[in-house]
């Protein structure tokens, strides 16, 4: 039974001890926050997992709809984690929210970037006012989905990336996932791009380096379940009926406080991304200005 899943780590607790050949796994903890880094180094490993090569991070954070506060540690793991994946000498960034902001699980990439700080138009007014700090030059763009525009999402950011030249694309997206327990309060960040719908059985092109010509870093966190995982649980329970399975084999699950989830994440998201890129402003600061 194929799980949907967009998460590298599920994938890897799928696999058997004889199959993990080329995969890497790292758990370590930052500021109170359990990180772990799947990299998959070689051929054999991306065919066992079914991902491309390079390093997959989850970090496993307090549920999305708990109330909390934006200026935490999660918020500084998370700025690190992207600064480190971020290339070195990356100046020019385009930040790409995937999705349907008119589907609530899957408007994550959309509200992420209406809160990223655009500065790439900032250069004039240097001359105007000595007292604006260095900036990175940072672009953001809201993609929508083929269904909406008629355009391929690695079309839509590939015009854009021949447009403006950017040494980095950050692509922010919801995911798939396979337990109930990393949903909406896990993030995954991937030095490998992202394909658009994989966790949902709905392939599109992918958008990464060998599409975009430039490094491509992929955030997103898992607001979706595979029906067929609760499927599972109560198969082993015991406790599910004939007509329960059919009906669950082809369904996406979402939680009922998915749009505080959502909502929050997006924040969330959004602060670290502008923390990573704007590392002469503080927290407070951005927060104010996004």
């Amino acid at each position: 039974m194929g799980y949907r899943t967009d998460m590298a780590i599920e994938c890897h607790e799928m696999l058997k001890k004889s199959q993990q050949k080329g995969v890497r796994i790292k758990k370590t903890t930052r500021d109170k926050t359990e990180v772990t880094e799947v990299e998959i180094f070689s051929s054999e490993g991306e065919k066992a997992l079914g991902k491309p090569m390079g390093k997959y991070i989850t970090v496993d954070l307090p549920e999305f709809s708990h109330e909390s506060e934006l200026l935490d540690g999660r918020l500084g793991t998370l700025t690190e984690l992207i600064s480190e994946l971020l290339p070195a000498k990356a100046k020019t960034v385009l930040v790409a929210g995937l999705g349907n902001e008119c589907i609530t699980p899957d408007a994550l990439g959309p509200l992420c970037v209406r809160k990223i700080l655009s500065t790439r138009h900032l250069d004039e007014l240097k001359e105007i006012s000595c007292e604006l700090p260095t900036l990175r030059p940072v672009a953001a763009i809201s993609t929508g989905v083929l269904g909406q525009t008629g355009i391929e999402t690695v079309e839509y950011i590939k015009g854009i990336v021949n447009l403006i030249s950017p040494d980095a694309v950050i692509v922010v997206d919801a995911l798939a996932s396979t337990r109930l327990s990393r949903l909406g309060k896990t993030v995954q960040l991937t030095d490998t791009g992202i394909s658009p719908g994989s966790g949902v059985r709905n392939f599109r092109k992918a958008v990464n380096k060998t599409a975009l010509g430039v490094d491509v870093i992929s955030i997103g966190v898992p607001t979706v379940v595979d029906g067929k995982t609760i499927v599972s649980d109560l198969t082993e329970e015991g406790t599910e009926s004939i007509n329960t399975r059919k009906d669950a084999m082809n369904t996406i699950v979402t939680p009922r406080e998915i749009d505080v989830i959502v909502h929050r994440a997006a924040n969330l998201l959004a602060l670290s991304i502008n923390c990573a890129l704007q590392p002469q402003l503080d927290a407070e600061t951005l927060l104010a200005l996004s």
